[in-house]
């Protein structure tokens, strides 16, 4: 009988320690702030960051559009990746939609923005704030769409990869 009792009071112990664990993820950093310390770091400029449109008037325009606009001297190098500005598709997630617009200078991608991403709520925020600023770095070291997906943004992380791809492809052409 005092099996029984320990292990219902162990179980019933080890519930309300599962329970009551916070998930939080810490402190965040917001998003443009971390993109514009990005872009300055690899020494680049990102045109469409310091527009001073803040990325929830950006994810505001829910239209889903695909553009490519190279730069008018756009010259095609080693990597064969043309120079300019491309925006890759917006890639709708189960929280959102993600979109990524790189910019291609010698041949290399040299700035990422995202100027849509999921924030719907607090929790959103909160995930992708801590997400897009490792993405954006992943792009920048990888210079390709073969990034490591960010553990607890795996939507995000998906929906970013398929938009990178599709402005690599763009830049490409």
């Amino acid at each position: 009988m005092k099996k029984i009792v320990y292990g219902l009071l162990a179980t019933l112990s080890g519930l309300v320690l599962l329970f009551s664990y916070r998930t939080s993820l810490g402190d965040a950093v917001p998003v443009a702030a971390a993109l514009d310390q990005s872009s300055s770091a690899t020494g680049a400029a990102n045109p469409s960051s310091s527009s001073g449109a803040a990325p929830a008037e950006a994810a505001a325009s829910p239209t889903a559009t695909a553009s490519a606009t190279p730069s008018a001297a756009a010259s095609a190098n080693a990597s064969g990746l043309t120079d300019g500005s491309y925006t890759g598709d917006a890639v709708n997630t189960r929280y959102g939609a993600v979109q990524v617009t790189i910019t291609v200078s010698g041949g290399e991608v040299t700035a990422v923005d995202v100027p849509q991403y999921p924030q719907s709520n607090g929790r959103d925020r909160q995930i992708n704030e801590r997400a897009i600023p490792t993405l954006v770095s992943e792009t920048l070291s990888a210079q390709s769409a073969q990034i490591h997906f960010v553990s607890g943004a795996t939507y995000t992380s998906g929906g970013y990869q398929e938009s990178l791809q599709s402005a690599l492809d763009r830049a490409a052409a």
